[in-house]
């Protein structure tokens, strides 16, 4: 009668650990499907750790899954839509200014339809990246250079690498990467079906109202040139 006992306690036992397990698989791939690119970055900084990964990346889902897009007005859209192409025009001339107009630009952007303050970079840049899980990247890449930009500044340096052609090329591919996110922002709020955002197709075409992505346009600019 004991042994019984004890097999079926050992029974038991392997069933809610197989359970478990296929349940964090599910999860798994539930994450991945959602965050994309996203869930591989996260596994990266991770050094390899998925479980650690995938921790990150439901905490955010929990805070900001729920979010809901607020549509802008169309005057909202104009005024953004008329800074962003002077940041693109401004490109050619002064890279670094561009890139730094183009940051506080999605930032303010994302703040306007609903995300969190862009004062609280991390934090926006966590909402952003469980509903844009796609293009987030582009506004992390053109925040890091901005700031890498406002660090040399006032630390005195005046680093030629910073203005050499390898660097111009590296802003230009965040401009273009960070105006995906732009265009999914932007976009005109009759797109907007009063879902949370995290439930809407994330996918959208990397420009908004089928105009031209521009920057893809752009000559490469180099010192000199």
């Amino acid at each position: 009668m004991i042994v019984l006992i004890v097999i079926a306690a050992v029974v038991v036992l392997i069933a809610a650990a197989l359970a478990l397990r296929g349940r964090g698989a599910t999860g798994g791939r539930d994450l991945r499907r959602r965050f994309g690119p996203e869930y591989d970055r996260a596994v990266a900084r991770h050094d390899g750790d998925t479980k650690a990964a995938e921790r990150e990346l439901t905490e955010r889902l929990e805070r900001h899954g729920k979010l809901r897009e607020r549509p802008l007005e169309p005057v909202q859209r104009e005024q953004f839509e008329a800074r962003w192409t002077a940041a693109q025009e401004r490109f050619v001339d002064s890279p670094q200014d561009a890139v730094s107009e183009a940051d506080r630009l999605l930032a303010e952007l994302a703040g306007a339809r609903g995300f969190p303050d862009g004062g609280q970079y991390e934090e926006q840049l966590a909402a952003l990246s469980v509903h844009h899980a796609d293009h987030v990247h582009g506004y992390r890449r053109v925040h890091r250079i901005a700031r890498a930009q406002v660090s040399g500044a006032q630390e005195g340096r005046t680093d030629a690498a910073q203005d050499g052609p390898a660097a111009t090329e590296e802003m230009r591919e965040a401009m273009v990467e960070a105006r995906a996110l732009f265009d999914d922002l932007v976009r005109p709020a009759r797109e907007d079906d009063g879902r949370p955002v995290a439930e809407q197709k994330t996918r959208r075409p990397a420009h908004a109202g089928g105009r031209p992505h521009l920057l893809w346009g752009f000559r490469r600019h180099a010192k000199g040139s």
